[in-house]
């Protein structure tokens, strides 16, 4: 499932600069004529792609973006400095839409592609521009044009990056909040969510990933149970799948055995699920002392044999979350940037091909 990522910002362009009257006055050289200068041109603002973001997260705390203006021109002809255009960086893969008529404006598909989403306004002009043969000495200027402003609505079509893996009640939507903006219902009872969520945990300045949380599978999921085959969908197009355990469940099930039930579940819909990247999360942790809690941790670990990344939480209150969410983002730059260089190497070998 293709998840929609939408924030709306406003640009604004900068006004250009007034044109300004000015006559040239120097010793012996009573009527010079005029040598009033011309304003300079406001900035434009463009979006530019980057492969670098992969969300609109950045843009949930920043909504104005403002281009500098022209400056006004000067006596000797002399004109006025232009305003910087802003290039505001976006994904790749983001509609523009104007927020008031809703046009497209355009769709940023590619690394370093600019759009232009707000005109810069135009220069004034000075008095020297008005000079003619009839009118040799004119005290008439214009000021510049303002600037184009801006409503705009971004949608951004992502794939989630981590998906919550687990049995219901296992604490995944409490995770989920705790360590991204997403606000799904949690409630002491199975089954609280329902529908897939999305939320966008923000590492630092412009380093964030997707992450979903799936409804809880249970057993016979696979063949359609509930609504197991639509949830195993969405998690298949995951880069890493966190399997949430509880180690405090209130059925006092054994969490080894839910989580072989979940494995299996894995296994009949699709075995290729049981290569992917797949990281235990051994969840609420605060529910009892901190060495019975390492003891039960280290006994399910041992038990399940497991191999792979493993973190001991409480989404209660955050204990442990901070470290796993930094893991991820690690792994998921390192896997880019693995990508990124298979691919220069298949490029590179059809060329020499």
């Amino acid at each position: 499932m293709r998840f929609v990522d939408e924030t709306k910002i406003k640009v604004i362009a900068g006004d250009g600069g007034n044109g300004v009257v000015s006559f040239r006055r120097e010793k012996y050289i009573p009527r010079g004529g005029p040598d009033g200068g011309d304003g300079g041109d406001g900035g434009s603002v463009y979006l530019v792609g980057s492969r670098d973001l992969n969300t609109l997260s950045d843009f949930r705390t920043v909504r104005t973006y403002t281009a500098q203006q022209g400056t006004k021109g000067a006596g000797r002809n002399m004109a006025g400095k232009k305003g910087e255009n802003l290039y505001v960086l976006v994904p790749n893969g983001t509609l523009v839409y104007d927020e008031n008529t809703n046009e497209l404006i355009g769709d940023v598909t590619e690394h370093d592609q600019e759009l232009l989403v707000a005109q810069g306004g135009f220069h004034g002009l000075g008095n020297t521009r008005y000079k003619s043969s009839v009118n040799r000495a004119p005290r008439q200027c214009s000021e510049g044009s303002a600037g184009e402003r801006r409503e705009l609505r971004l949608e951004l079509k992502v794939l989630a990056d981590v998906g919550l893996l687990g049995l219901p009640n296992a604490g995944k939507s409490t995770l989920i909040r705790a360590v991204s903006h997403a606000r799904p219902k949690v409630a002491d009872y199975p089954f609280t969510t329902l529908h897939p969520n999305l939320g966008v945990v923000d590492v630092d300045s412009q380093r964030s990933f997707v992450i979903a949380d799936i409804p809880g599978l249970i057993e016979g999921a696979a063949e359609g149970a509930g609504l197991g085959i639509q949830f195993l969908k969405h998690l298949s197009r995951t880069r890493v799948l966190l399997h949430v355990l509880d180690i405090a469940p209130y059925d006092q099930v054994d969490p080894v055995i839910s989580a072989e039930k979940i494995r299996h579940e894995l296994e009949k819909y699709n075995p290729a699920m049981l290569d992917e990247p797949r990281w235990l999360i051994l969840n609420k942790t605060d529910l009892m002392p901190e060495d019975e809690a390492n003891a039960i941790c280290d006994d399910i670990v041992a038990r399940m044999d497991w191999k792979g990344p493993c973190f001991r939480v409480s989404a209660v209150n955050k204990s442990g979350t901070q470290e796993m969410v930094f893991a991820i983002m690690q792994y998921l730059e390192e896997q880019k940037e693995q990508n990124e260089q298979k691919e220069l190497s298949n490029e590179n070998t059809s060329t020499a091909e």
